[in-house]
């Protein structure tokens, strides 16, 4: 029977989080297993104790206050490969790799599909959750299926098909700490091609570092060391000592409008999604609202990114509140400018905007 790691109590969750904010928590339990995993959440949920998985940290706001309950850390390591009758290589992830880590190790293989997800902070088993995304690929690409923890039941469920985790732009029935069927992801399974070359490029801005036409498929380590480049760029890509990476990456998700709704500014970037529907760049809509790169929170403590204004970063010394009063300062003043209201794509914990 597997048993609960070690654990600490009043811990700081600031030190688990890429913004590097947010309270202590009551108790916090690493969990080096899918075992431990499954061992400390359900000690926590038979003691009626609130539970927050952790990852690399690098989606959540919490706040100063911190959380009352248990913490429970993703450890779990483990990468496993194996081809399929289709020819394409099955990779297995346990939830606690770092999900750079497996995207480098998969191009360095010669595996492709991956590789312009490279660069994203976190750990491997959040990457449904919110159906990560970038440079025109998203998990939803590739996910095969995944083994949860589904709490309300108490039990394990293996190969959870993606069709029915209802995988959506940034979003997922696994998402947020109450999610519709209270799981919790142990592992992750993709399907990735084994011939070296990438997805084919749809994002235009990659198309064009890469001199290449869109849907080109490219070696996927030249689109990795490209996207990493572009990412390096717009401070998305983590650095110690850079506090414009003192982020939770992009604060808001690219708004989704009728197209009769959409605001008439000129420049601004906008992609068709379907059935009379616009996205929108969050980031055009907050630079046309009159919010610069670098522009400041309340006591210069938190502030824009100087490279990209759809990252809000802790200059160091910032506090949660500080924070939450800059996304309240843009989202409102993008609804007033534009009428468009912008969401926050992190999970907040313990706090709101």
């Amino acid at each position: 029977m597997a048993v609960s790691a070690p654990t600490s109590t009043d811990v700081r969750l600031a030190a688990h989080t890429t913004l590097r904010l947010g309270g202590p928590a009551t108790r916090l339990v690493p969990a080096s297993s899918a075992d431990e995993i499954v061992a400390a959440v359900g000690d926590a949920d038979r003691a009626g104790d609130p539970v927050l998985v952790l990852g690399g940290g690098s989606n959540l706001v919490v706040a100063d206050e911190g959380f009352a309950g248990t913490a429970v850390l993703l450890a779990s390591r483990g990468v496993r490969t194996g081809r399929r009758d289709d020819g394409s290589v099955l990779v297995t992830v346990e939830a606690g790799e770092d999900w750079d880590d497996v995207v480098a190790a998969c191009v360095d293989e010669g595996l492709g599909g991956i590789e312009c997800l490279s660069g994203i902070p976190g750990r491997s088993g959040a990457t449904p959750v919110q159906n990560v995304g970038a440079y025109g690929v998203e998990v939803a690409d590739l996910l095969v299926d995944v083994d949860l923890y589904d709490r309300r039941a108490g039990r394990v469920r293996e190969h959870v098909p993606a069709a029915e985790l209802g995988l959506g732009y940034r979003t997922s029935v696994l998402k947020g700490r109450d999610s519709v069927d209270g799981a919790i992801v142990l592992r992750v399974r993709f399907a990735l091609s084994g011939d070296g070359l990438s997805a084919p490029i749809r994002y235009a801005e990659l198309a064009r570092r890469l001199d290449v036409a869109a849907g080109e498929r490219v070696p996927a380590r030249a689109a990795r060391e490209t996207v990493l480049e572009l990412r390096r760029g717009k401070g998305m890509v983590l650095d110690a000592g850079d506090h414009d990476t003192w982020s939770a990456g992009s604060f808001f998700t690219n708004p989704i409008v009728a197209v009769a709704d959409a605001p008439d500014l000129e420049g601004l970037a906008t992609w068709p999604a379907g059935d009379g529907m616009l996205k929108l760049s969050a980031a055009g809509l907050i630079q046309a609202s009159g919010f610069d790169r670098g522009h400041p929170g309340p006591g210069g403590r938190v502030g824009l990114s100087s490279r990209h204004v759809l990252a809000l970063t802790n200059r160091g010394s910032g506090r949660t509140e500080d924070l939450l009063a800059l996304a309240r300062e843009v989202r409102d003043g993008v609804a007033a400018r534009t009428g468009v209201d912008l969401r926050p794509e992190p999970v907040l914990v313990g706090c709101s905007i």
